[in-house]
């Protein structure tokens, strides 16, 4: 058994994207980027692309839809699939790097998402429903919601609903089988902190608060702008006259720092789940250390050899439960 899809994730600001790349050449690979970001053309400094550290190395999934598009998880999952396919094909070994749990966690736990159609004669019974009873009506189709901002919205909710009912109805068929195997970047907290302190002090050095008015410029409300991160958030805040610029610089950075345990937090559940990490230290030397735990997986000697690469075992998407932890929708 051959491993035939290679992890990488991490906290923001681990180095991620440097070590993809690097096994990437390593081991004829080609990245697929899970960053519900980066998806977005001209939001480059504060998605932190990094599309200089590629060289080379093809990578799939960034900046292939415009600012204002609803991108969402389902729409995640076919490009994916699309991408895997795409770079099977041509014999050469996927690399799954990003930061997005949901979308992570989407592939790596075997979730298989379908397309649900507008539910007409629903939206009409729902229409005379309060917030309340929509909120009701939605935990009873879906025990365990894995968006929580859909509670927040009346027109999200809704449709919410409707996939929650469709997909009771109509169960999803289950991903492909991968063989993956998942490396994780760590690093001790204070040097993280470090880490994210600097970054942000270079992109907002490299024109991020530009970038964002640059974006409202080209008709992204503010509104928009909150769901696209806390970059994004807190920057359209100070352009409103909301944050002086130190207070950007410093509740941006807090917040930050937060999102980053909440990731921390959110890796953590995907192991209680069963799900393997092979955790390497970002500090010391982490292409050498994953180097030696990818090397014996690609590929095995025989099938009998000891291997971190496990099967992906199909569930169904309602078994996602924890909130998205970067307060975007899926």
């Amino acid at each position: 058994m051959e491993c035939n899809l290679l992890v990488i994730l991490g906290p923001t600001a681990s180095g991620k994207t440097r070590l993809g790349v690097e096994l990437a050449r390593r081991f004829n690979g080609e990245i697929i980027s899970a960053d519900s970001r980066q998806v977005y053309r001209g939001m480059d400094i504060g998605s932190g692309k990094d599309l200089t550290e590629y060289g080379d190395v093809p990578h799939h999934l960034i900046d292939i839809v415009n600012p204002g598009y609803e991108f969402n998880l389902f729409q995640f999952q076919r490009r994916f699939l699309a991408a895997y396919e795409e770079i099977r094909g041509r014999g050469r070994l996927p690399l799954l790097v990003g930061g997005t749990g949901l979308y992570l966690d989407s592939i790596l736990n075997g979730y298989r998402l379908t397309a649900v159609p507008e539910n007409l004669q629903l939206r009409e019974e729902l229409a005379a429903f309060s917030l309340d009873r929509l909120i009701h009506r939605l935990r009873e189709a879906q025990s365990r919601l894995h968006n929580s901002t859909d509670l927040l919205d009346r027109e999200r909710l809704v449709r919410a609903i409707e996939i929650a009912e469709f997909q009771n109805r109509t169960p999803p068929e289950p991903l492909p089988e991968f063989h993956r195997l998942i490396l994780g970047l760590r690093w001790e907290r204070s040097l993280l902190r470090e880490r994210i302190t600097a970054r942000l002090r270079q992109r907002l050095g490299e024109g991020l608060i530009q970038e964002v008015a640059r974006l409202h410029g080209e008709g992204i409300s503010w509104e928009q702008l909150e769901f696209y991160g806390l970059e994004y958030r807190y920057v359209a805040r100070h352009l409103r006259g909301e944050l002086t610029r130190n207070d950007l610089f410093q509740k941006l950075n807090s917040a930050i720092h937060d999102f980053a345990k909440k990731q921390d937090n959110w890796f953590r559940r995907m192991e209680r789940h069963g799900t393997v990490i092979h955790w390497v230290d970002g500090a010391a030397d982490p292409l050498a250390e994953a180097t030696t735990i990818v090397s014996p997986a690609l590929p095995f000697p025989d099938a009998s050899s000891p291997s971190a690469c496990l099967p992906i075992l199909p569930v169904s998407w309602t078994h996602s439960g924890a909130d998205r932890p970067d307060g975007r929708s899926a």
